[in-house]
């Protein structure tokens, strides 16, 4: 199993969803309102005057089978509107209860 966590632009959140709905990632957690700025470019989300915008996160647990479909799905979606920021980190997971 491993370990995804996506961080996005708050205005991908609902399409988020419907790639989990639609990759049966039923479980995650999500973190409402999170702020930083890309390694590379894209607009800083610090939720500030200069930067109104504010990013999200969400974690799944997948099975190994289902990786390579949900980071291909996802980016998909950051190729449609890559100046808004989506990113997907993926991480061993070595045991769950």
């Amino acid at each position: 199993m491993k370990a995804v966590f996506i961080t996005f632009d708050q205005a991908h959140y609902e399409r988020i969803i419907d790639i989990l709905d639609r990759q049966s990632c039923r479980g995650f957690t999500a973190w409402p309102q999170v702020s930083g700025r890309g390694s590379r470019d894209g607009e800083p989300h610090y939720g500030s005057h200069a930067w109104p915008s504010l990013a999200q996160a969400i974690m799944t647990v997948v099975e190994d089978s289902r990786l390579q479909a949900l980071l291909a799905q996802l980016k998909a979606l950051d190729d449609e509107r890559p100046k808004l920021g989506l990113r997907a980190f993926v991480l061993p997971v070595e045991q769950a209860i």
